[in-house]
């Protein structure tokens, strides 16, 4: 995911003399042709983004590559998705935005059908790292549609919100619809849509050009310097944050050696870009007291917002349900998801986010809360409610939050806009990761506590254990005459619902934290607002005084 509305900033910024004329408000029938071209903008990044990411068990087989190696598939695609919008923000600057969305979608276009070639995991490794390439450039069209769409007094805030929302919308589709496409050609058939419609798009962005955007020389020669190592900072932690559960942190040397060479090259960068006079990264700027205030809200929000992606599905999953199964349940969080949007849109304005992002934290914490209670017998259509609940405060969460450090940013000049974008991508898509590897993590762990614990019930002097394990062997009778092998199997059996109930277990402790941790959040929000007023007023009294 990208940032908003950094070129009408860019413009706004720059001096009469260079700006164009001010636009009137768009037209009706503009105004809904760049909506939509939004929505089919974020809708195709978002199905090449989360069709693999959805479908990974279902497309083992295909691929010939057990669950650890079909990872890499996700880790390739982050690895570069999670840092390129920093640096192609001055090459849209420096060399037009109608060249830069034409190369852009072409590139995407070409490399969507090289997923037509893949045959094996070697090949799609490399096809999924040039498609983290190609879809960065997408979800900052996809924003600069939805902005266009609005007179500038409705940017910040129909704009903003609907452009947020529509990133919110790439992982429930590619549910709904990637068994339809499975059933039609296995890994190539969830491609088939995707090139229909980036092809649909090109000729969309060809026919329908956005506002041309001031030119500048905004690329220095150090900038060629610092974006690898950013770019090979942020890979690596991508590239550990999606593998480390799978392959375990504390087993696999490697990950060790990713995070080490993250850090130091992002150590490097920071000691570059500190003393340069135009930074492609402001670093003085990124560590003032109010950008970490909004960094931090954002990578808590990013963390907390991980349940919906790695928890529920996760425990489905272990239930033996998939995606077929999970149809509805998508719907209803698109549906929650729009509405929070929408709500947001007609609710945002500077200085509200503070109760926005109490009430989102309200919803997800009690959302949390009431999936923590699952067992065996849960099924989708008791999560209705909760996971709509999450969904909507997700979305209402993030417009606020971006439209301060927009704010911000805004006020220091258009110089810092790609640092806010590195701040953004940095919280949101690496944030992202580390919530999911943080879950998935705690999962494991606290699988394998309940396991010991119900084990060390499973004896067969238990009266009550014997009885089960036979009452278990015998689906084996027909096939089975030796007693001893259908007690084996019987124990076997136990054993693997035994397992299946310590995962249900942890999986009810994570999203027990998850509502901790939302509650936390918004504790810390209830403070943060009484510590301000405390000091206005203690700012304000002498002033009365003295009166």
């Amino acid at each position: 995911m990208t940032t908003p509305a950094q070129d009408q900033a860019r413009g706004q910024a720059s001096e009469p003399a260079e700006a164009p004329a001010p636009a009137q408000a768009p037209r009706w029938h503009r105004t809904i042709a760049c909506i939509a071209a939004s929505l089919l903008l974020w809708v195709t990044q978002g199905l090449g983004m989360n069709l693999i990411a959805a479908n990974t068990v279902q497309i083992q087989g295909a691929l010939g590559a057990s669950t650890n190696e079909a990872m890499w598939l996700v880790a390739a695609y982050m690895a570069p998705n999670v840092s390129l919008t920093i640096i192609l923000t001055k090459i849209r600057t420096q060399f037009g935005l109608r060249r830069f969305a034409e190369i852009s979608l072409g590139v995407f276009v070409t490399v969507a059908g090289l997923h037509l070639f893949v045959q094996d995991l070697h090949a799609a490794v490399v096809v999924r790292f040039l498609a983290g390439i190609a879809a960065s450039p997408m979800s900052t069209l996809g924003f600069l549609y939805m902005l266009e769409a609005f007179p500038a007094s409705l940017k910040m805030s129909w704009g903003l919100s609907l452009a947020i929302t529509c990133t919110t919308l790439g992982a429930p589709v590619a549910r709904i619809i990637s068994p339809d496409l499975l059933d039609i050609g296995l890994w190539h058939g969830l491609y088939v849509l995707e090139i229909g419609l980036a092809l649909i798009a090109l000729a969309v962005v060809h026919l329908l050009p956005l506002t041309p955007i001031p030119h500048a020389r905004v690329l220095r020669s150090l900038d060629f310097v610092s974006y690898p190592l950013v770019a090979i900072g942020f890979g690596l932690l991508a590239v550990a944050m999606v593998l480390g559960r799978y392959y375990w942190w504390f087993e696999a040397p490697w990950i060790g050696v990713c995070l080490a060479l993250a850090a130091m090259a992002i150590a490097l960068t920071a000691a570059i870009e500190v003393n340069r006079a135009q930074p492609l990264i402001d670093i003085r700027w990124l560590t003032s007291p109010e950008i970490l205030h909004i960094a931090a809200v954002l990578l808590v929000f990013r963390i907390v917002l991980s349940e919906q992606t790695s928890g529920a599905f996760g425990l489905f999953q272990t239930l033996g349900l998939l995606n077929e199964q999970n149809r509805i349940l998508q719907v209803v969080i698109l549906l929650s998801s729009i509405g929070g949007g929408i709500t947001c849109a007609m609710v945002l304005k500077p200085g509200r986010d503070a109760p926005i992002h109490a009430l989102a934290l309200v919803l997800i914490a009690a959302g949390a809360f009431m999936d923590a209670h699952a067992t065996n017998l849960t099924r989708p259509t008791e999560m209705y409610v909760s996971q709509a609940m999450i969904a909507f405060g997700g979305v209402l969460f993030l417009p606020p939050s971006l439209l301060a450090g927009l704010g911000h940013a805004l006020r220091q000049g258009p110089t810092t806009i790609t640092s806010f974008i590195a701040m953004f991508l940095f919280t949101q898509s690496l944030g992202g990761l580390m919530g999911s590897a943080l879950f998935g993590t705690v999962v494991t762990l606290r699988e394998k506590f309940h396991s010991s614990q119900l084990v060390e019930t499973v004896v067969m002097t238990d009266p009550v254990v014997v009885a089960r394990v036979r009452q278990l062997a015998g689906a084996y009778g027909p096939v089975l005459s030796d007693p001893q092998l259908r007690d084996a199997e019987g124990l076997a059996l136990l054993s693997r619902q035994a397992a299946r109930e310590a995962t249900i277990l942890a999986y009810n402790d994570v999203f027990l934290m998850i509502a901790a941790l939302a509650a936390m959040a918004l504790t810390g929000l209830v403070l943060h607002l009484l510590y301000q007023r405390i000091r206005l007023a203690v700012s304000s009294t002498p002033a009365g005084a003295a009166r």
